[in-house]
């Protein structure tokens, strides 16, 4: 698994190269905030200003972007690539944004968060049990954990994918029940679940989930 993850982190910076590599950076930045705002009110979330806010597996336009009134630490083991080698992203463009180059599995928080999000992040870590109590402990009790999953919609590609590097993008492969167990068997009360969009091999779904 811990090589597939590090083919899938060596993929993702390309990924992210090749994505933005003809994009204007203002115009897609404005376009990425617009994105998490519409996110929030999807998730009939309004995130109270100092709240305490951690976003796990940031990526280089996660939704610290438009968390500007909020306590934000943001993770990724990326950090520091994402940064040498796209424009799009600089940490100087976020002075209130504490960033931490750190996989999820390494990261130690001072103190729990009331919000924590997980978003087009799990899917790609090496140690997903370890990401999942690292994701519980790092939420108050109380606290909303966000995250979301690309769920398979048919058993027999996901035992496929599992056994064949056929999503490279993703080490772990599994469906919508098999994540919303792993949650509820760590104390996490599922407050909603949000079908954003469907796609033959997975579906995208949001998870908003509080630690009881």
């Amino acid at each position: 698994m811990k090589l597939r993850w590090k083919i899938a982190q060596a993929a993702e910076i390309r990924w992210w190269q090749g994505y933005l590599n003809k994009k204007n950076k203002a115009e897609y930045l404005d376009w990425k905030k617009k994105y998490w705002a519409t996110f929030l009110k999807d998730c009939q979330l309004k995130i109270p200003a100092q709240a305490s806010c951690l976003d796990a597996g940031c990526g280089p336009a996660g939704i610290f972007t438009i968390l500007e009134q909020q306590k934000v630490d943001a993770v990724d083991p990326l950090l520091d690539r994402y940064e040498k080698k796209l424009s799009h992203f600089k940490t100087i463009d976020y002075p209130t944004v504490n960033f931490i180059a750190s996989p999820l599995e390494h990261f130690a928080p001072k103190q729990p968060y009331d919000y924590v999000f997980c978003l087009n992040a799990i899917n790609h870590v090496s140690d997903l049990d370890q990401c999942w109590e690292q994701l519980f402990d790092a939420t108050k009790k109380g606290g909303t954990l966000i995250v979301s999953i690309d769920a398979h919609n048919h058993s027999f590609f996901k035992h496929l994918f599992r056994a064949i590097p056929g999503d490279i993008l993703h080490p772990h492969q599994y469906d919508l029940a098999e994540y919303e167990t792993m949650l509820t068997n760590r104390g996490g009360k599922i407050l909603k679940t949000i079908h954003k969009t469907k796609a033959f091999f997975f579906d995208y779904y949001v998870l908003v989930v509080e630690k009881t």
